[in-house]
């Protein structure tokens, strides 16, 4: 039997994309269409953030004089190497001449030594103070001036206040205090006679608050930073920058990892079980000293909220300390 006429078919036809879009609300289809855009868009502003920040790093130090006061540490390497890169024209410090040689091999075999200067090397050890005159002398005689001054050397110790000797409060204080002031008022002269210069301290953020367990460390911390915005407001005259760096902590290799403190207090200083990288804390004082910023504090959330605690409500800041000691001893005993 032939049955005229076309059949209905049951079967439709996929709609294509653009279909689907006009049948839903306008409000989704909005959505749908900026989320890629908006994608692109913030992976682009990230790269070309890369970008500039790598771009000013080498035209702001180009032909500067650039010392580093303690070249041999994880930040201090990695400064060396940016600024090396950049066209600066180094003087990396340390307390080990061979170290210091290594390091200028390295910085050699990783750069085009026709844009770049060969660094200076000084011995410096900020906890042997009758060596600072011959060093400060050594270093103004490198290049006969200097632009930029970066303190990031740094001693540690963290133990009970009772057990720890007068001795090595002292030499916290020379290698965290004298030291760097020494330092910054030998070079001062130069600076001011020339009316330019940058002093950057590279500090704990135990400049700002203490923990327990770390009294002349954080008594050294509060003591240099003191220095430093008193003399920030007397050379400003002068044409010389004054800049504080407060982090938590920089981290040095994965074992650190492993000594993260598990008390209260313990918070107030770990950004994360690595603490501050040495390329974070270099990238940060490059922007600083583009920037001329007079204070950077690089730390999570709750150490910021822990430096208005202390100011606005010292007795909950104090609180909390006191419950951190009391839950670190009690975890001893178990």
């Amino acid at each position: 039997m032939v049955v005229d006429g076309e059949m209905e078919s049951n079967v439709t036809e996929p709609e294509s994309f653009w279909d689907y879009l006009q049948e839903m609300d306008p409000v989704w289809t909005t959505t749908i269409l900026l989320v890629p855009f908006v994608v692109v868009l913030t992976a682009g502003f990230f790269y070309l953030y890369g970008v500039i920040v790598g771009l000013l790093s080498k035209t702001s130090v180009r032909n500067k004089v650039v010392v580093i006061t303690d070249a041999l540490s994880g930040l201090g390497k990695e400064c060396a190497g940016l600024f090396h890169k950049g066209g600066a024209r180094l003087i990396l410090c340390g307390k080990s001449w061979e170290k210091l040689e290594e390091l200028v091999d390295d910085l050699a075999n990783a750069s085009d030594p026709t844009v770049t200067f060969p660094p200076k090397l000084v011995l410096l050890d900020f906890g042997d103070m009758g060596s600072m005159p011959e060093a400060i002398t050594e270093i103004l005689e490198c290049y006969g001036c200097l632009d930029i001054l970066i303190f990031n050397s740094s001693m540690k110790v963290k133990a009970p206040a009772q057990s720890v000797s007068l001795e090595v409060d002292k030499l916290l204080m020379d290698n965290n205090y004298f030291g760097p002031v020494t330092l910054a008022k030998g070079v001062l002269p130069s600076m001011i006679s020339r009316r330019s210069g940058h002093l950057l301290l590279v500090n704990s953020i135990q400049g700002k608050i203490a923990v327990p367990f770390r009294t002349a460390y954080a008594a050294s911390k509060h003591a240099v930073q003191a220095f430093f915005d008193c003399l920030r407001a007397e050379v400003e005259e002068y044409g010389i920058s004054v800049s504080t760096i407060n982090h938590t902590f920089i981290s040095r290799s994965a074992s650190e990892a492993s000594e993260a403190s598990r008390s209260i207090w313990s918070l107030l200083y770990t950004k994360k079980p690595l603490g501050v990288s040495p390329d974070e804390a270099a990238t940060e004082i490059v922007k600083t000293l583009n920037n001329k910023r007079k204070e950077v504090v690089i730390a999570p959330s709750l150490p910021k909220v822990a430096i208005y605690a202390r100011s606005f409500f010292p007795n909950v800041f104090f609180a909390v300390m006191a419950a951190g000691v009391n839950n670190a001893a009690a975890a001893e005993k178990m």
